[in-house]
């Protein structure tokens, strides 16, 4: 059975910056999209970047211009680069990962941002 694994959350001063990375334990055939969603204490999960198999990408208006998200295929890896981190990217994070038949997701990394 696959699983994602997520690293590089944790605590950060306002301004810093985070990689979070996701990483499957096994190959995944038939990528579609790669993504990392968020959910923060009291809200629903919200998208913050994808990256297509074409390599298109998308990320939330929140996100755009401090993070970007990156892939390696031959590792079956997705990141996400967060700068200029704020106190309201404070969540905990996830990774996705859709094939053509179904979907996979980590178990979440949390990121704190405060001073």
């Amino acid at each position: 059975q696959v699983q994602l694994v997520e690293s590089g959350g944790g605590l950060v001063q306002p301004g810093g910056s985070l990689r979070l990375s996701c990483a499957a334990s096994k190959i995944i055939f038939s990528i579609t999209t790669m993504a990392w969603y968020r959910q923060a204490p009291g809200k629903q999960r919200e998208l913050v970047a994808a990256i297509r198999s074409g390599g298109s990408t998308n990320y939330a208006d929140s996100v755009k211009g401090r993070f970007t998200i990156s892939r390696d295929i031959a590792k079956n890896t997705v990141y996400l680069q967060m700068n200029s981190l704020q106190p309201e990217d404070t969540a905990v994070y996830y990774c996705n990962i859709e094939t053509s038949r179904r979907g996979y997701w980590g178990q979440g990394t949390q990121v704190t941002v405060s001073s």
